[in-house]
């Protein structure tokens, strides 16, 4: 006789993890409700995933950073040849 499902699940969910949580990272974050709300519906109507949000924000704030801070400009264009002086 099988086993219900989620003795299953649990079984699989306690086996697995470690590997999952080696693979991602969960932020326990929270933002007001009606931003919440507003955010979902911008992302539901352009079918873009909050993944892919969360990746689009965090490259445009690199591109941010990046004009005041020359060493991480150069890293992120893949220019490894600093001065001296940069160094420091």
């Amino acid at each position: 006789m099988r086993q219900p499902r989620a003795v299953t699940d649990k079984r699989y969910e306690e086996k697995h993890k470690e590997e999952r949580k080696a693979k991602s990272l969960v932020w326990g974050t929270s933002i007001p409700r009606q931003f919440a709300e507003e955010i979902n519906a911008f992302l539901e109507k352009h079918h873009i995933s909050k993944v892919k949000l969360i990746e689009a924000g965090f490259n445009a704030l690199m591109d941010e950073v990046a004009e005041s801070d020359l060493g991480l400009a150069k890293i992120m264009d893949g220019y490894d040849d600093f001065f001296e002086t940069e160094k420091k």
